[in-house]
């Protein structure tokens, strides 16, 4: 069994792992996001594999939440903040999440060190090609880091990630890192959903149609 919450808004909705970071997708409707998610559960497995874990082959997927969408959501990353966000985690849960989130940084790098530059245009003529999507991912942990605490002022990436990794490795009460920022569990699933949805993007767009 395996526990997701639904984030709805007007045109999109957005199905998520509470208990596997970075595991969702989206839908036009429940049932799609639901499908998208158990399907992407094959290209979540090596993922938590490559952290220590052993990924159920065909999880029951059961609804735990619901909750409503935002703009966010509709320009297509989730933004919803599902009562278990709050819920405080331990040493253990922590120690989880960071290996799960290296390990999606990890698929990231390898695949883009040898991706072509030139990525397969999406089906309305877009779509970043590799250095550019490379740029977007680390511009938005930058980003992402700020609502954990983490402010520096240009770092390398390899710097940053390692502040965002000694932050999430903590114990947390539930409550927000830093005023009016993310608490763990929804950073842990920002972060490594993003790194996830663009290594599996670059992957699909590297290939012919």
């Amino acid at each position: 069994m395996a526990d997701i919450y639904l984030e709805t808004g007007k045109k999109k909705v957005f199905a998520g792992s509470l208990d596997w970071p970075g595991w969702g997708r989206f839908g036009k409707s429940e049932e799609d996001a639901i499908e998208a998610l158990a399907a992407y559960g094959a290209r979540y497995a090596p993922i938590a594999a490559a952290a220590g874990y052993s990924f159920p082959a065909a999880p029951r997927l059961a609804v735990a939440e619901r909750v409503p969408g935002t703009a966010t959501t509709e320009f297509g990353a989730p933004d919803g903040r599902p009562e278990a966000d709050g819920t405080a985690v331990t040493a253990a849960i922590a120690g989880r999440h960071t290996k799960l989130l290296r390990a999606a940084w990890a698929a990231f790098d390898a695949y883009s060190a040898t991706a072509p530059e030139s990525l397969r245009k999406g089906p309305r003529g877009g779509g970043r090609d590799r250095d550019k999507m490379i740029d977007h991912v680390i511009e938005a942990e930058g980003a992402y880091a700020r609502k954990i605490g983490v402010k520096l002022r240009q770092p390398a990436i390899d710097t940053l990630r390692e502040e965002v990794i000694a932050v999430l490795g903590q114990p947390s009460d539930g409550g927000p890192l830093t005023p009016n920022g993310w608490t763990a569990r929804y950073a842990a699933r920002r972060f490594t959903w993003h790194v996830l949805d663009h290594l599996w993007e670059m992957q699909d767009r590297s290939e012919p149609e």
